[in-house]
Formats: C-alpha cells, sequence, structure tokens
C-alpha cells in the first residue's frame, strides 16, 4: 500500500519530542536544443507516478496552453488536442504547479495525448518528489492508469521557457533517464519494501498485482544470476510513553519495539497491526530460510501464494494458512518458528531490527518512507509499480552489453541495429557487425566471431587479428583465383593487416595487381633469357641448347658455347685444386717445423747449452753426407725409421684424441717427447762420452 509511513512516523515522534529523516529527490536530466539561448542540459525530478523512461529517452516540443495552464480541467473542455499527427514530434505539455494534485494534471495532459507532462514549481526553492494524494483521494482509479512521465523543472528555467514560447520560439527538449540509475556492472541488484497488509484498498491491489505479474520475471533473473532480489518491511518503534497503551499493545510485538498501523484504521475490528508486523516477520523469514537453501526466488511464490489464500478479507489471514503455504512450497515450518522467535518476549528480534537498520538511507539512497518502494542499484524508483516500467528500470540498471534477453525483446526496447546497422561498422559478406543492441540503444564494438578477435574504432573499420584471422573472410584481405591458382594478401603469421604476395603490388585490401616482371626487367634480363609474364609470377627460358640458372639468372649452353661455356667452369676447378694443394704445403711446413722444435727440446735435456753447438755438429757428422761409413748409414737408417714410427704414432695418437684440447695436447706432447728420448738416448748418449773424451784431451791438467 502506498501509506505516507513518513507520516505515520512523525506522529508518533512528535508525541516522544521530535521527527526528523532524510528523503533524496531522484532526478533525471531535461536537455534543451533549441532556441540557442535556451540550449543548456537541466536536472529535473522525476515524479512518482506514471511510467519514466527508465534507460531510455524522449524528444518533444513544448507546448504552453492558453488556458487551463495548470491542467487542472481536462483540456478538450478547452477545445484544445495535443494528439501527436502521423510524422509529427511528440509534445511535452508545460504547466503551472498548483491548484489540484500532480497526479490529476498529469491525468488531464495524458487524455489530451500529451507525450509527457512538465511541471513548472511555483516557488524558488531545490527540486522536491511530487507524489501521489494521501487520505481518501489516494483512492481514485485513475492514479494507476496514469502512463505518461511527469517531471518538475525549477521556477527560473520555466520562466525562461515561458518566454521564449510567448515570442513564438519553438522550444525542443530531450527528457534523458539513461543515467537515473546506476548501471555498474551485469547484475543488477534491487529491494522490494512492501508490506502484507492487504487492506488498503486501490493501492494494495495493484501491489499484489505487480507482485504475482512480475513474478516469472524476476524468478528468471533471479536463477539465472542477473539479479540480486531482497525484500524488506517496514516497522517502526512504539515511544516508551505509551508502550502500556492500548494501541501500542494492539499494532506492535516484542514490548512495542515493532510496529505497523491497523490494517482498517479501527482498533475495534477486523487484524490489528500487530498481526500485520507477524506476517511480515514470517515473510522475511521465508526469504532468509529459502535463500540458505539456495532459492531466494521462492519468496516470490509464498507471497502471490499466500495472497490468494489468506486473504484478510475471508479471515485466514492466520498462522496455520500461512503454514499450509510453507509447506506446499516444501520448506519446514519448523525453520521459519525459529526465526519468528517470541514475539511476546522482551527482547530484540535480529530479523526485524537488521530491517529498521536497513530503513534509514546510505550513500545516495535516502531513507525509505513511503510503501511500496523499489530500489534499484541503490536508487529509488519512481513511478506506476508496474511489470513493464519496474522491468525496464532494472534493465537500465545492467552495464551495456551485458543485458539478459529479456530486456531486449520488442516491447522492452527499439532495435537501433535494425536501421542502418545503427550507423557501426559491418562486412556483409560475412554478415559481421560491429552494431550491439542494448537496453539503452546500442554501441558500436568491433566483435569476436569463431574466436578471431576483430579490432577497430567500431564505426568505420574492424579489422580480424590473431592466428586465425585469415579463417574469417580472408581477414579482410585480398584475394583472388586465376587459372588455377589462388593468392591471398592475409599472412597467417601476422596478428593484423593485409600485404601482397610476392609478385603483386596494391594495399593488400581491395585490390593486388600483378607485376609484369618482364616488362619491368626484373628478372629474365640476360642476353639469351626468353621471359614471359604469368599472373602472379613469370616464366624463365633459354634460347637454344641451353639451361637457365635462376639463381644467377643466367644461361649456359649445354655444348660448351654459350655465353658462359665449360672453360670457366674448369678455372674454377682449377683454382679450388692450386688452393688445396697451398693449404697442403702449409700444413707440411707447421708440422715440420713443429718437430724439429721437439727434437731440439729433447737434446737440449740430454747435451750442456754451452756445448749444445758442436753436439748438434757431432750429430750430423755421425748421421752425416754420403761418405759415412756402413755403420753410420745404418744407424742412420735406424734413427730415420724410429723417426717415423714417432711422427707415425703422434699422427694416430692426435686423430683419435677425445679429452679436451687443452689438457689432450698436453699429454700426445708427453707421449711423443718419450719416444723421442727412447730413440735419441743411444746416440746422445755416444755424443756425451765423445764430448768427455774431447775434454779430457784439450784440458791441462
Amino acid at each position: 500500500m502506498r501509506v505516507s509511513v513518513g507520516l505515520l512516523l512523525c506522529v508518533w515522534f512528535i508525541l516522544h519530542g521530535s521527527c526528523s529523516g532524510r528523503f533524496v529527490v531522484e532526478k533525471n536530466y531535461l536537455t534543451v536544443t533549441s532556441p540557442p539561448s535556451l540550449k543548456a542540459v537541466y536536472e529535473c525530478a522525476i515524479g512518482n507516478f506514471g511510467v519514466p523512461q527508465y534507460g531510455g529517452t524522449m524528444v518533444g516540443s513544448v507546448l504552453y496552453p492558453k488556458s487551463n495552464q495548470n491542467a487542472c480541467k481536462r483540456f478538450e473542455d478547452a477545445d484544445i488536442s495535443l494528439s501527436n499527427k502521423p510524422g509529427g514530434i511528440p509534445v511535452f505539455l508545460l504547466v503551472d504547479r498548483g491548484d489540484c494534485y500532480f497526479t490529476l494534471k498529469a491525468w488531464n495532459a495524458q487524455n489530451a495525448g500529451a507525450a509527457a507532462i512538465v511541471v513548472v514549481d511555483d516557488k524558488v526553492e531545490p527540486l522536491i518528489t511530487m507524489d501521489t494524494p494521501e487520505g481518501d483521494d489516494a483512492m481514485a482509479d485513475y492514479i494507476q492508469n496514469i502512463s505518461i512521465p511527469s517531471t518538475l523543472i525549477s521556477r527560473e528555467l520555466g520562466d525562461k521557457i515561458r518566454k521564449e514560447l510567448s515570442k513564438g520560439e519553438m522550444v525542443n527538449m530531450n527528457l534523458d533517464w539513461r543515467e537515473a540509475l546506476p548501471h555498474p556492472d551485469d547484475r543488477v541488484e534491487y529491494e522490494f519494501w512492501t508490506n502484507s497488509n492487504d487492506e488498503c484498498g486501490p493501492k494494495c491491489d495493484s501491489q499484489l498485482d505487480f507482485v504475482r505479474n512480475f513474478r516469472g520475471a524476476a524468478q528468471i533473473l533471479e536463477q539465472k544470476g542477473y539479479t540480486q532480489f531482497t525484500p524488506h518491511y517496514i516497522t517502526w518503534y512504539c515511544p516508551e510513553a505509551f508502550i502500556l497503551s492500548k494501541q501500542c499493545k494492539s499494532q506492535c510485538i516484542n514490548n512495542g519495539r515493532y510496529c505497523a498501523p491497523d490494517p482498517e484504521q479501527d482498533f475495534s475490528r477486523g487484524y490489528d497491526g500487530k498481526d500485520v508486523v507477524v506476517q511480515n516477520l514470517r515473510q522475511a523469514c521465508f526469504f532468509k530460510v529459502a535463500k540458505e537453501m539456495g532459492k531466494p526466488w521462492q519468496w516470490w511464490d509464498y507471497v502471490t501464494d499466500f495472497s490468494i489464500r489468506c486473504p484478510m478479507k475471508e479471515k485466514k489471514y492466520t498462522k496455520e494458512c500461512s503454514d499450509q503455504v510453507i509447506q506446499s512450497l516444501g520448506v519446514e515450518t519448523r525453520r521459519i518458528d525459529e526465526c519468528i522467535g517470541d514475539t511476546e518476549a522482551d527482547v530484540d528480534n535480529p530479523v526485524l531490527k537488521a530491517e529498521q537498520e536497513a530503513q534509514i538511507g546510505k550513500g545516495s539512497r535516502g531513507d525509505v518512507t513511503i510503501l511500496p518502494t523499489l530500489v534499484v542499484n541503490g536508487r529509488q524508483y519512481r513511478g506506476k509499480l508496474d511489470k513493464g516500467a519496474v522491468l525496464k528500470a532494472i534493465c537500465s540498471g545492467f552495464e551495456e552489453t551485458t543485458e539478459p534477453a529479456i530486456c531486449l525483446t520488442k516491447d522492452m526496447e527499439t532495435n537501433e541495429c535494425l536501421h542502418n546497422n545503427g550507423g557501426c561498422w559491418q562486412d556483409k559478406a560475412a554478415n559481421i557487425t560491429a552494431c550491439q543492441d542494448t537496453f539503452r540503444g546500442r554501441v558500436c564494438e568491433c566483435p569476436s566471431v569463431q574466436g578471431v578477435k576483430f579490432i577497430g574504432d567500431g564505426y568505420t573499420y574492424c579489422e580480424a587479428s590473431g592466428a586465425l584471422r585469415c579463417e574469417i573472410n580472408n581477414g579482410g584481405c585480398w584475394k583472388g583465383s586465376k587459372g588455377g591458382r589462388t593468392y591471398s594478401a592475409c599472412i597467417e603469421d601476422r596478428t593484423k593487416g593485409c600485404k601482397c604476395p610476392p609478385g603483386f603490388r596494391g594495399d593488400g585490401v581491395n585490390s593486388c595487381e600483378d607485376i609484369d616482371e618482364c616488362k619491368e626487367k626484373l628478372a629474365c634480363q640476360c642476353a639469351d633469357c626468353k621471359c614471359k609474364n604469368t599472373w602472379g609470377s613469370y616464366e624463365c627460358s633459354c634460347r637454344g641448347n641451353s639451361i637457365y640458372i635462376h639463381e644467377h639468372d643466367t644461361c649456359i649452353s649445354k655444348d660448351g658455347s654459350g655465353e658462359v661455356g665449360w672453360g670457366s667452369m674448369w678455372f674454377v676447378f682449377v683454382g679450388l685444386a692450386a688452393a688445396g694443394v697451398s693449404g697442403y704445403a702449409v700444413y707440411k711446413y707447421r708440422i715440420r717445423r713443429y718437430m724439429d722444435s721437439e727434437i731440439r727440446a729433447i737434446m737440449a735435456q740430454y747435451m750442456p747449452l754451452d756445448n749444445q753447438g758442436e753436439d748438434m755438429a757431432a750429430i750430423s757428422k755421425s748421421f752425416g753426407d754420403e761418405q759415412s761409413t756402413l755403420l753410420d748409414q745404418y744407424e742412420r737408417l735406424s734413427f730415420e725409421l724410429h723417426l717415423n714410427q714417432a711422427i707415425l704414432a703422434r699422427s694416430l695418437s692426435a686423430g683419435a684424441g677425445q679429452a679436451p684440447v687443452r689438457r689432450g695436447r698436453r699429454n700426445r706432447a708427453s707421449s711423443f717427447h718419450a719416444v723421442i728420448k727412447r730413440m735419441f738416448r743411444p746416440i746422445l748418449e755416444l755424443g756425451k762420452r765423445g764430448t768427455r773424451t774431447h775434454a779430457a784431451a784439450t784440458d791441462p791438467k
């Protein structure tokens, strides 16, 4: 029921001494597009009736009536029709505040054909929320039938608009609700502040109708993880001075801590306020238990079934009837009773205490002071409690491109991608588009197709990127086939970009033209060459009995009479042979020098340094010339034989060595030293004996 709980709270607090609260005015934006003198963006307050276009915009032309300017009478009586003609721009009716309820102004404007109503405040004050009437006037059936959006603007802006209209200027404006509700991510969190009382006339009936109609959509959104829903119930406490009064005892539980107004507003008949508090607590506990079971969406089933099976009018608003509904949904009544606890005890109830704390506004959300209230992503919903209107508000709370399918149906929004592709990039051949329909409109964002990510601005171009990009429409690159050959400008090992293949030139995207290598003299240019251009390549052959060498772009005659004959090839072979012989000579020379140095080192170990020259001469003489004795020749031959064996052993050792280079070389040198020493020992000892004899013969002593 849409009861002003704030008023009732104030009655209690006035009795206690004070009344306070924080009410937040929910706003949207109004953009004046003409005339230039008014062109700007202005704030305006959303009315708490009708159907605000959450997540959307509305464009219209402002009309200020010459009579009935406060819109308190039917406009048919003043012979004014605001109905929009085919092809015409929607009309926003500008009216003055005062003399009647806001809802009546909106109803008259709607019946006259206005697309929206803009109310001008009659005071210089901050913006306020236009609400529905209270008391008996709240029973008017027309209030639930208001379907146009309403907004309140400041007196200052209203005076400016009226002035321009009086001069004959056309005032166009855009009402924008796209940012009226936050839309941070892919999940919407919303709360529904309600009451189990069903004896409050048309308002209670509309609330129950909303729960029944919205149940299916709410459960689908909750089950698929798109939303997180929480029901809430408003209670207040009885001032301590009146706890023992009849009124507090009949309207409160837990010694005046949690209270609700009497359903019939008559303490002498029907159900009491405390019956409503207990049933509110039962519904809150059912949600708590169902959530613990992983099925929070069952709350919608319980509330719907209870309103149908246990109405106050039939005197079934009881615990027994409630338990039957709970059991039919597969929930243990024992767990519900444990959550409710003892309602007569003078203690706090954890569930209701949390509800009272949540009632106080936090952040951008004000205090909850009217019922029913819907809070979407921390902002209070304003407008008619209707399935379509509420679903639009919830859909506007999703981050763009994350909305569930239910938000993108034709009944919910217009698919802007169907008209001119929304002005976004598209590839008609591959049936790929960057236009993504959203609840608020559309976004141009390069897509991902079959694992291939397209990159670009989304408006003028999108380019395939990644390893598989050539699989999707050839990566957006040129591709051609001719004569059984196919060439592509899409390169698999590149993440993006197009490049014409060899033999072609162009941008690689729209075209690649064949290069005439013969005409442009890029190949096959020798004197005897014959060039023939082909698509994407060329063919080169030789005149006469010649062979074409592609690597050198030349022709070689098979019989040696060509431009380049076999003589040149023989020259190459001779040059290679000479190089080989020279290399071998150098190798032998280095080996000979190394052998000499080794022999000298060994001989130095056996001969004194000062007699080294004489010893060498003695050895030379021993192995001397052709006139040496037969014994000398035999020793010479024996020496040469041992020397050759040493050289052979050293060569074999060098060829078979597997150890590291430095260590192996040292070992091989030591082996060679040993061989040479054994071979030279008899010769060197002979030399030493000769030296000692010579020394003794010349010794003066």
